[in-house]
């Protein structure tokens, strides 16, 4: 049996998460029943409404959306079937269709996809679907919702005597408004409505010459309103036609109302089954707005509560564009008690207020924003003290109230309940506090029981450091700005860093030294050692946090290096196949001309004509028949290859003429040659003297023999000194 007090709903501000998620509700009675969620008591239950929450937010991420459940409470409708001789007017029983057929469209589609929605499926399929309800007020009722004409012989009957009446009184209205119109005893405006009758606007001083009964007449007393005497007695006969009538739509309603009678349980559970499916796309729209998740239910007692998000803060933080810090917790039987301490405005108080909120909602059929690696349990009973609990009306002190809250904490913790305790201890004598938090804390820990503490007392810190199955945790701070980093550290407790909050806002270094001097040395250094060891965390932490940033770099890089690796691969293989495809078609051009030359020789066409059938046969039966689709797939990619090997050929033919160019550039300015020059031609090895230059020409003698050269064309290799 659950049982979550109303007290720890409280702190936890579960209410706003209630509220939070009845806006999500499109009918006033769903948002009623959202309003008043509280922690199942039965876990079977739970679960069932877990899985039904989880089923119909997969809902929103595939194609078979489930029908709107939208609908019209038929409260009062329901409430009239309950008295006797009663009946319901016709827009009530258009009601009573609208949820009818809203109920039988959501339960034939449940139906049609229960392998996406077996859960639903299971909690829609107890209820009856039915279509006479529907078929006999359609019967009667039209979709403007008046009683029809062939509801009943009779009514039709009325109906068309009603509608022959009518034609009769305007046909008579129209004579007599002619013939008095004529005599000229009507106003200007000749006609006008009293009572919902046609009247004659008669001028008064003819008044007694149109026969009728006086209707009225204008405020000035200028005309008088006449019924003329014709139409008289039309107009009492529709009278008594109209009431037959109405008698007759009362008596077809009474006897649609009592054939509908017998239903009155079903569509209770319409009404009802509706509500929870308002309540339950509700859950779902509130889950998806966080990005809440159905984590594992462990059996066994154990909670792993990854990158877990304050639902509050989250959404809070979301409408503000803000950062919101996730926390990851861990409770298990080895470590089933976590005491957190460490400076003010750290998030302590938050870390516990996410962990205890988030089991409350599990525990309400709610899903959690949570990592989809976390593990959770259910618990028995949740009890909590956060906050400032001074009690002006029981005239109690925090402590007093907190001594009493220790009490009823003692009388019902077990090795089934969660305890969730911010600032413990505090309120009285730091001294004798802390020893009685500690004596409390060890009952707390001999009976199994989980939970989570927030302290600053030292001797709480020291107990969960020699218990084996209870663990330090402290929230990070900046070890030089001393600013909070919103994580939670397990393992180490946190130093309260009072005299480096101190120093930092400004207190003169000469008080904080008196202090110092007014304590014990060894909680100084107790609590400097624990503020140098949270430091160096800190430098773990960032240095872990610059390593994975690395790797995730290295990770990318590899991936992009991979991907470019395989597009080459295919490039490769692309330009290969291009290469072989123009060989064949270098093979095949050089295969006709070797037959052309043939036929150049011999000029025998027979011979032509065969070798060329013959050449074409054999490249046929190489050929795939292929569709012409295909065809022009393969053309198009042919192509496309085409187009891009002569724009990388285009691009490597400009670069070498650019480098050419630079070449040219970078050759050294042409050497003015003399007599007695050692040269050689450019193109040449020989090496000769120069004899003689004249014009742009020199006599080279290579001792064997003299040549005339332009001296262009000469190379300097060695210059006469």
């Amino acid at each position: 049996m659950i049982n979550i007090h109303e007290k720890t709903l409280q702190d936890l501000e579960f209410s706003t998460v209630l509220q939070q998620v009845s806006e999500y509700c499109v009918t006033k009675l769903g948002n009623e029943k959202a309003l008043a969620i509280t922690p199942y008591e039965n876990k079977e239950t739970l679960l069932f409404s877990l899985q039904l929450t989880n089923e119909y937010v997969s809902s929103y991420y595939n194609d078979n959306r489930i029908p709107n459940h939208g609908f019209d409470a038929i409260t009062k409708e329901v409430q009239l079937l309950k008295i006797e001789n009663t009946f319901l007017e016709t827009h009530s029983l258009k009601k009573l269709v609208s949820v009818s057929l809203t109920v039988n469209d959501i339960i034939k589609f449940l139906k049609k996809f229960e392998e996406y929605y077996p859960n639903l499926n299971i909690y829609a399929s107890n209820i009856e679907v039915t279509t006479l309800i529907i078929e006999k007020i359609d019967a009667i009722v039209d979709r403007f919702g008046d009683v029809k004409d062939n509801a009943s012989p009779l009514l039709s009957e009325l109906r068309q005597s009603i509608n022959k009446l009518k034609g009769k009184i305007n046909s008579s209205f129209t004579s007599a408004l002619s013939t008095y119109h004529n005599l000229e005893y009507l106003d200007d405006i000749r006609e006008s409505i009293v009572e919902n009758r046609r009247v004659l606007a008669v001028k008064a001083m003819y008044r007694r010459k149109v026969k009728g009964a006086i209707m009225g007449g204008s405020k000035t007393g200028s005309i008088v309103y006449i019924e003329p005497e014709v139409t008289l007695q039309h107009t009492r006969e529709l009278n008594n036609l109209l009431y037959e009538e109405k008698e007759e739509v009362v008596r077809i309603l009474k006897e649609v109302t009592n054939f509908i009678r017998p239903f009155l349980a079903l569509l209770e559970t319409y009404q009802k089954f509706l509500t929870s499916i308002d309540v339950i796309s509700a859950k779902a729209k509130y889950a998806k707005s966080m990005n809440a998740i159905l984590p594992e239910i462990s059996e066994d007692r154990s909670m792993y509560l990854r990158d877990a998000y304050h639902p509050l803060l989250y959404l809070t933080n979301l409408e503000k564009k803000e950062k919101t810090f996730p926390q990851t917790i861990e409770l298990k039987q080895e470590n089933r008690i976590i005491v957190i301490s460490g400076p003010n405005a750290g998030g302590k108080s938050i870390t516990l207020k996410t962990v205890g909120l988030l089991q409350v909602m599990l525990q309400s059929g709610m899903l959690i924003p949570v990592h989809e690696r976390s593990k959770v349990c259910l618990f028995d009973r949740i009890l909590s003290d956060i906050g400032d609990n001074q009690s002006i009306e029981n005239h109690l002190s925090t402590y007093s109230y907190r001594l009493k809250q220790m009490n009823y904490f003692l009388k019902k913790c077990n090795k089934n309940t969660l305890f969730l305790i911010d600032e413990f201890g505090t309120g009285s004598d730091p001294e004798l506090g802390g020893a009685l938090a500690e004596t409390f804390l060890e009952v707390f820990y001999e009976r199994e029981a989980f939970g989570i503490i927030t302290t600053h007392y030292s001797n709480l810190k020291l107990l969960a450091n020699e218990k084996d199955h209870m663990i330090n945790a402290n929230m990070l701070f900046d070890e030089r700005s001393l600013e909070p980093m919103y994580k939670l550290a397990m393992g180490q407790a946190g130093s309260s860093f009072t005299f480096e909050v101190a120093q930092k806002n400004g207190i003169p270094f000469n008080l904080i030294n008196k202090a110092k001097k007014k304590i014990e040395r060894s909680k100084v250094r107790f609590d400097a050692t624990i503020a140098k060891l949270q430091k160096e965390r800190s430098k773990l932490e960032k240095t872990e946090r610059s390593l994975k940033v690395n790797e995730q770099k290295k990770q990318s890089e590899a991936d992009k290096l991979e991907e470019t690796n395989l597009k080459i691969q295919q490039k490769l293989e692309s330009y290969q196949e291009l290469y072989d495809s123009n060989q064949r078609l270098i093979y095949l051009g050089q295969k006709v001309n070797d037959i052309a030359e043939r036929y150049f020789d011999n000029n025998r066409k027979r011979e032509l004509m065969a070798e060329l059938f013959k050449l074409v046969q054999i490249e046929n039966s190489k050929r795939k028949k292929i569709s012409a689709k295909q065809k022009r797939a393969e053309k198009a990619k042919e192509k496309h290859l085409k187009a891009e090997a002569e724009k990388k050929v285009e691009v490597i033919r400009k670069q070498k003429k650019a480098a050419k160019k630079k070449v040219a550039v970078v050759e050294k300015p042409k050497p003015i040659l003399k007599i007695g020059d050692r040269v050689r031609m450019h193109d040449g090895k020989a090496i000769g003297s120069i004899d003689k230059i004249e014009k742009n020409k020199a006599t080279v003698n290579y001792g064997l023999f003299t040549t005339n050269v332009s001296t262009d064309l000469l190379e300097l290799v060695e210059a006469n000194q």
